[in-house]
């Protein structure tokens, strides 16, 4: 396997990381201050008929509500991948990297702000949820922005694009796919 290197040419791309990441946490905190100004506890809204809901769920624990007696533990672990995912983003060269690492950090960010302010103790709020789909679990942005993150992390390694927006090609011919596309190529003004 060879990697093509267009990193010098790239500018980093922390910025767009930010800015994504602001803007998840930014839409985020509006709609839950909008659904709790709104709704009542487990008081529901028919957006789809019974497809798609809004309800408000107040959560203690991790995913599904597992957890709820370890709600620090979730704020520790969620404070730590904010944190890795800014020293990580330090890196990042490709627009899509940045763009993925951003709504992960905006997504985990979301919730953390849950955990260090809602009630009922610092580091021990609830992650105000309200987005309810069929039979699945209810959830917010914030959850969300972490699971099209954790997609595109999926979709960029299996094309083999790098943090710095390099390529892994497979040389037997089968490759990693196009070069990053989240960027003009200030070479040519054209996209890779």
């Amino acid at each position: 396997m060879t990697t093509t290197d267009n990193a010098g040419v790239r500018p980093r791309r922390y910025l767009l990381l930010l800015l994504v990441a602001l803007a998840a946490i930014g839409v985020d905190l509006l709609t839950k201050e909008w659904v709790l100004a709104s709704f009542s506890e487990g008081e529901r809204l028919d957006v789809i008929g019974s497809v798609l809901q809004f309800t408000l769920v107040f959560n203690t624990g991790a995913a599904f509500s597992m957890g709820t007696d370890f709600t620090w533990v979730f704020t520790c672990i969620a404070s730590l991948v904010v944190l890795t995912i800014g020293y990580m983003g330090l890196r990042v060269r490709s627009g899509w990297w940045a763009v993925t690492l951003g709504l992960m950090m905006g997504g985990a960010a979301g919730n953390l702000l849950d955990r260090f302010f809602r009630e009922p103790a610092p580091f021990h709020g609830a992650v105000v949820d309200f987005i309810s789909v069929g039979n699945f679990p209810v959830f917010n942005i914030a959850d969300s922005c972490v699971v099209v993150g954790a997609v595109l992390v999926v979709a960029l390694t299996f094309r083999g694009v790098n943090l710095d927006g390099s390529v892994v090609v497979d040389e037997r011919g089968g490759g990693g796919g196009e070069p990053d596309t989240a960027e003009d190529d200030t070479r040519g003004g054209r996209d890779q």
